[in-house]
């Protein structure tokens, strides 16, 4: 009889928690622009970033980095989001990338490629300070500047992302 209940409270909870996005609340940002940083590009330039809500699942957004330092480059790309699932202060979501990059190798020999990510993610905030979007991803990244790479990508949310929502 317990392993009856155990199974029946396991299998509610489940089709709770797959059915019901549509009656959850998450922080509200429909169309507010939230500017901030992301560690998407796979060369190392932080890029600036900014995302957009259009509606309860749909997302765009997009990033731009540069160093001018003799072992820099540049990378910019879009991207676009569908939320998943939402908690009061998190939402869930996968993505897709599109990045133009070039590295530079040295003062006069730079290289230039592409970079396709698909990842999930989730970006959360604090009750208080809803205006604050931190996040992390995970997923696969394809790109190109010598050879063609597939990899892995994975960021922690203190280096992944962060937005401040206007």
């Amino acid at each position: 009889m317990k392993k009856l209940l155990k199974a029946f409270i396991s299998i509610f909870i489940l089709s709770y928690m797959i059915f019901s996005p549509l009656t959850t609340l998450g922080a509200e940002r429909i169309g507010r622009l939230g500017i901030g940083f992301s560690t998407q590009p796979v060369i190392d330039v932080t890029a600036l970033s900014f995302k957009i809500q259009r509606s309860k699942s749909f997302s765009f957004g997009g990033y731009f980095g540069i160093d001018t330092a003799d072992q820099g480059g540049w990378a910019g790309g879009i991207k676009v989001y569908r939320n998943i699932f939402n908690e009061p202060f998190v939402t869930f979501y996968g993505s897709a990338s599109l990045g133009l990059l070039n590295q530079k190798l040295g003062p006069t020999n730079d290289k230039s490629g592409f970079q396709i990510d698909g990842t999930f993610g989730a970006e959360f905030s604090f009750e208080s300070l809803q205006s604050i979007g931190i996040g992390t991803e995970f997923g696969v990244s394809f790109y190109k500047i010598d050879d063609f790479n597939i990899s892995t990508v994975g960021s922690q949310f203190l280096v992944a992302l962060f937005h401040f929502y206007l």
